[in-house]
């Protein structure tokens, strides 16, 4: 019988690499090196990306930016072809850090944005971090009020202690955090009982295309109760459709995101001084 493709690397000897292992490492290291140029280049931004009340979902709650990099062509690279690979390094430290800066200033030009940003709990206790959060505070006394800081489940579930005792120390001054991907992993509602989380974000595997999928219906209306019992605000992600948002919105869900409302753009609205540009 003919052996299934992937067998033929399922038996290396042992101290060589197989053919995939070497292609995967070979990618991940052209990788490392465009986002290390762009570090260096200082080729990174942040794209805006709204998120509406669901209830009126013309006008904005807040935005996420969400981090980019450019390439040598300047090239708009979003994080999905990336941060797998730098996630675990020291520059993926360095972009949750650039993420911050970049939304502390925009935080600090407009007084009336409301913004989150990604980071890791790998990036908790990374001097760096901690010293651009407190020079912007110096800088723009009160934007903390303003300033959504969204933790992974994945982080979550590394790092959980490390992440509680972070979590208590800035909301003392003001930040709130949202829980993003929620559903993403092997869920547990422990996160309800054990963390303060201000928001929570359910995973897009269980929003797009709901208005056909009864299964993820009964689980999103739950999501969107709990939130609600334990004062969370809920926002339900990747939301494609009209029907998808009305659907969503009926079971219960406090705000949406999704291309149905903007694309992520490097060119936000309040930035009168650019054209549009593509999304990003």
């Amino acid at each position: 019988m003919r052996r299934k493709r992937k067998d033929r690397f399922a038996h290396v000897p042992e101290g060589q690499t197989s053919p995939l292992d070497s292609a995967v490492h070979a990618r991940d290291g052209t990788t490392m090196d465009m986002v290390r140029a762009a570090i260096a280049h200082k080729q990174v931004r942040l794209a805006y990306q709204p998120v509406v009340s669901a209830q009126n979902p013309t006008k904005p709650v807040f935005y996420e930016g969400l981090i980019r990099v450019l390439d040598e062509t300047g090239r708009i690279i979003p994080a999905k072809d990336f941060m797998g690979a730098v996630a675990h390094t020291d520059l993926g430290r360095q972009l949750d850090c650039l993420a911050l800066e970049l939304g502390m200033h925009a935080l600090g030009t407009q007084p009336t944005l409301r913004l989150s940003i990604n980071m890791s709990g790998r990036s908790i206790g990374y001097s760096r971090w901690m010293t651009s959060f407190r020079r912007a505070l110096k800088r723009w006394p009160g934007i903390a009020d303003r300033l959504i800081l969204e933790i992974s489940e994945s982080s979550l579930n590394h790092v959980p202690e490390i992440v509680a005792d972070f979590m208590e120390d800035l909301q003392l001054q003001g930040v709130s955090f949202a829980l993003d991907d929620y559903g993403a992993e092997m869920t547990s509602f422990r996160v309800f009982k054990d963390f303060f989380f201000d928001i929570l974000k359910l995973d897009g595997q269980f929003t797009k295309n709901i208005q056909a999928d009864a299964e993820n219906q009964i689980i999103a209306r739950s999501i969107a109760y709990l939130g609600g019992q334990f004062d969370i605000y809920t926002v339900a992600s990747r939301v494609e459709t009209p029907k998808d948002a009305e659907v969503l919105r009926d079971l219960g869900f406090d705000c949406l995101q999704g291309f149905l409302f903007g694309a992520p753009s490097i060119s936000p609205p309040w930035d009168k001084t650019k054209k549009n540009r593509n999304a990003a």
